[in-house]
């Protein structure tokens, strides 16, 4: 049997227990799927583990921690033309990357589906599902499924050449809420993000939340507002976390964050088309939709 044509990425840093419950379940799907791990630096054994009992998995074992841009590295190592992100406690049901496949061969113009998650042992929909099945966004005559821009990076399939194509996801996010810059510099090149529920990945969170990561999300939204929002709407996000930092915290370590990286912000500042714009604030408008799935961020 050939191997499909999707091939899956993990990024991956000191959870190799749950590393290898994912790589069990990946290894077994009947596409037989080309796995591209990309190690952020673990110092746990990872790379051991892997070496011991994974030989058949490709390992990119990064100097130091990338974050997200870890799975660039990996996209770019692997030899198919469609990539399915794993977190190293996510994998894909059976069958899904073929369909994934399909819609792909079928749709040139889609450059990322965002999949139907199903959540932990007793495969409870992910609240994201309901929110991208009703994006207001609407369909596209030459699209599968409903038009987003957001999407759980555990449970998305892109095009690598439209990854690639839009710059994968950005360095100054890091980790934590850095799927809707992605979605949008997609929409902005002309690549469709859509959500295609016949698509399913299962995600089993590993109850080790990693500290810090509301914080880092609040952030990450509004270093987005900041890389490709009008200057209004930034302005606005900043004095709205501001605001919140007189009494919180947590908003203002947020604050003191996006102010440290504005600069590097500002030199990579690329407003999107009138179009985007015009679907992103529709998105803004939006009030039926919890805030983590208006931006797309994972929990």
């Amino acid at each position: 049997m050939e191997r499909s044509p999707v091939g899956v990425v993990i990024a991956t840093r000191n959870r190799s227990a749950h590393l290898a419950v994912t790589l069990d379940h990946l290894l077994a799907l009947p596409e037989r799927p080309e796995i591209v791990v990309a190690d952020n630096a673990s110092t746990d054994g990872t790379r051991a583990l892997l070496a011991r009992e994974f030989p058949q998995v490709r390992v990119i074992a990064l100097p130091f921690n990338r974050g997200a841009l870890a799975r660039t590295h990996g996209v770019r190592a692997l030899h198919t033309p469609y990539a399915a992100f794993s977190d190293d406690d996510s994998w894909w049901e059976p069958g899904a990357l073929a369909e994934a496949a399909r819609l792909l061969d079928a749709h040139p113009r889609l450059g990322l589906l965002a999949a139907r998650t199903l959540v932990g042992p007793e495969n409870e929909p992910d609240p994201l599902n309901k929110v991208l099945a009703d994006s207001p966004l609407g369909t596209a005559t030459d699209l599968p499924g409903t038009q987003v821009l957001g999407f759980l990076a555990c449970a998305a399939v892109t095009r690598r050449t439209s990854y690639l194509d839009a710059g994968g996801f950005h360095p100054l996010l890091f980790f934590g809420g850095e799927e809707t810059l992605l979605a949008y510099d997609l929409a902005a090149r002309g690549w469709g993000v859509t959500h295609c529920p016949d698509v399913v990945a299962h995600h089993h969170p590993a109850g080790d939340p990693r500290t810090g990561r509301p914080v880092v999300q609040r952030r990450n939204e509004l270093l987005t507002s900041w890389l490709r929002r009008p200057l209004p709407h930034a302005l606005a996000r900043t004095r709205g976390l501001a605001a919140e930092a007189r009494r919180d915290p947590g908003a203002r370590r947020a604050l003191r964050e996006t102010l440290t990286r504005l600069p590097a912000a500002l030199r990579d500042r690329r407003p999107l088309p009138p179009h985007v714009e015009r679907a992103a604030r529709l998105l803004d408008t939006d009030t039926g939709a919890p805030a983590r799935a208006r931006t797309g961020g994972a929990p």
